[in-house]
């Protein structure tokens, strides 16, 4: 656990100096050349510092131990704050769409430089670093907060990619290239946006374990053969991982003991063997 909260901590810091970073470069080049393009960027990338704030203090208390007043711990707060994240998103994604459409219509006078070249490439190249590292870490500990980072990283390469090409085609005064790929980029971040709105709030609303995460509790259920039925199963998100329940009937002869034994070790080896799961708890019932 320890190393798992200094590696999501490490990518969350790295990741909020680095926004930080863009913002600045991305605001002194965009008011020095007066480029639309580039505010645009920069208060993308405004955003993505907020984001980046809320990932490192969601991350922050999801990892906290549980204590008196939170028997589960506080995992569910991951799935809270990724969905600030995605709302966060989904305004963004909007909001480009709107100015992209004024754009057809309004003609931006941009003024060219060499920097907003040289700014578009270290983001994009900044940008597929974080990508790389956020989605191998939200992978790695199964973390839906890095895993919007690096969508949203992701996203960033593209639309910084669109500033770029705006910025070239208002060179040559071919400026509604900019406005078709803000569209387009928009809502791609809109879809994105809307998927992890939907993984958090299932969680966030309790919604059961998934069937293969089932079917492997079930499997493991099977190897033991005095167990003759299951009964009352129930599933519970306690942050990525599940608290199970359910009922287990076996032979009425048995001691208490026995009957106790079997659920004791079925506990054990489900907690052992799956690793979304965080806890087991059987009753058991005669038959």
């Amino acid at each position: 656990m320890k190393n798992k909260e200094k590696e999501i901590k490490s990518v969350t810091i790295f990741t909020l100096l680095s926004n930080i970073f863009l913002f600045i470069i991305k605001i002194i080049v965009g008011l020095f050349s007066r480029s639309q393009a580039m505010l645009a960027d920069a208060i993308n990338s405004g955003s993505d510092i907020i984001n980046s704030g809320l990932s490192y203090i969601g991350n922050k208390i999801s990892l906290t131990p549980k204590d008196s007043d939170h028997n589960l711990g506080h995992g569910k707060a991951e799935y809270f704050y990724a969905l600030l994240v995605s709302i966060i998103m989904l305004l963004l994604g909007i909001n480009q769409i709107k100015e992209s459409i004024k754009s057809i219509f309004i003609v931006n006078n941009y003024h060219f430089s060499i920097w907003l070249i040289v700014v578009c490439f270290v983001t994009i190249f900044i940008k597929l670093i974080l990508y790389i590292v956020t989605i191998k870490q939200s992978r790695k500990h199964n973390n839906i907060l890095l895993e919007a980072s690096a969508i949203d990283n992701r996203n960033d390469m593209f639309l910084t990619l669109i500033t770029l090409i705006a910025t070239v085609g208002s060179y040559y005064e071919v400026s509604y290239i900019d406005a078709i790929g803000g569209i387009i980029i928009s809502i791609f971040i809109i879809i994105q946006a809307i998927g992890i709105y939907k993984k958090s709030y299932d969680v966030l609303m309790d919604k059961t374990c998934p069937k293969n995460v089932k079917k492997e509790v079930f499997d493991i259920i099977k190897r033991h053969k005095e167990i003759e039925k299951v009964t009352h199963f129930n599933a519970t998100p306690v942050g990525y991982r599940y608290q199970i329940s359910f009922s287990i009937f076996v032979d009425g002869k048995l001691s208490t003991k026995e009957s106790h034994d079997i659920a004791n070790d079925l506990e054990k080896e489900i907690i052992k063997e799956i690793e979304e799961i965080y806890l087991a708890v059987i009753h058991v019932n005669p038959i």
